[in-house]
């Protein structure tokens, strides 16, 4: 085999191999992009169903907590008609609250969990109070107090919630809502631990007098 044949056929192998291996590296490239590719897609894929996730819980934990005020207004205005306030209706609503409130607590943020909390605090006061309505004069003290506590500081309560839900999703942001939130939220603690007051000392009285 003369020089020239030995050259040509040196150049013939060196050029399969470096096609091979050329397009060896050319399909791991490939490969490793689709790889990538499909690692951004479940990435993706998780995240909007935590996303919705989330969104069906903050929706179920505003319609409970909107349906327990309801329920509770309703049976204030069942007592003040000489009906029994005791209605399946708002122990229900109390009882669905209690269930995504308490599954809420593991999801939510600080900032919306301190909301959801000082509102359940509160919610739970205001049951105190429609369920003691049997016992008080008609038409009395007692009657106008319920129906100024859901209609004032719990509807305020309950507004704030979905606000604060709303702005934790990204879908109302308000500029000052931290410090708006930290002032609502100081003003229902205040009215909730002033009713519990005015009904501990209610219920002191009846005790000394019965």
């Amino acid at each position: 085999m003369d020089v020239t044949t030995l050259a040509v056929a040196l150049i013939g192998v060196g050029g399969t191999l470096g096609g091979t291996l050329g397009g060896a590296v050319l399909s791991q490239r490939a490969n490793r992009e689709q790889n990538q590719r499909a690692d951004r897609e479940r990435a993706e894929d998780r995240h909007d169903r935590a996303q919705q996730a989330r969104r069906d819980l903050y929706a179920r934990l505003n319609a409970t907590a909107r349906a327990y005020r309801v329920a509770a207004q309703d049976a204030v205005r069942a007592a003040e008609r000489g009906e029994n306030p005791e209605s399946t209706a708002l122990d229900a609503a109390k009882e669905a609250w209690s269930e995504e409130y308490s599954q809420a607590q593991m999801a939510l943020s600080k900032g919306v969990l301190e909301v959801a909390s000082t509102l359940n605090r509160a919610l739970g006061v205001g049951y105190s109070v429609v369920k003691q309505l049997p016992s008080s004069p008609a038409q009395g003290v007692p009657y106008g107090r319920a129906k100024a506590w859901f209609s004032g500081p719990l509807s305020n309560g309950v507004y704030l919630l979905r606000v604060a839900l709303r702005h934790d999703l990204g879908v109302e942001v308000e500029h000052d809502f931290e410090r708006r939130r930290a002032r609502m939220l100081a003003a229902l603690d205040n009215e909730r631990r002033h009713l519990e007051g005015l009904l501990a000392a209610e219920q002191t009285r009846a005790a000394g007098s019965a």
